[in-house]
């Protein structure tokens, strides 16, 4: 984890999101390299812990789905 990097779990994804489109454009006008290379490992870390989040919670989904599908199927 990088170290000027919070908790990224009391951020919602609205506001993870926020984050990577606001150093998104931060990398873009930027022109020290020094500075593009932190925000590139700060940007892949919110990237990171947002698509973990999205595959939680598609599986999450899925899991509930399978369930859903055995409740309807009664074998007696």
């Amino acid at each position: 984890m990088h170290p000027g990097i919070d908790d990224l779990s009391d951020l919602t994804e609205s506001q993870l999101d926020d984050k990577i489109t606001q150093l998104s454009r931060y990398y873009h006008f930027t022109p020290n390299a020094d500075v593009k290379r932190q925000l590139v490992l700060v940007l892949e870390e919110y990237k990171l812990e947002l698509e973990t989040r999205r595959m939680q919670a598609k599986k999450k989904m899925q899991q509930d789905s399978d369930n859903d599908l055995d409740n309807l199927i009664n074998i007696s």
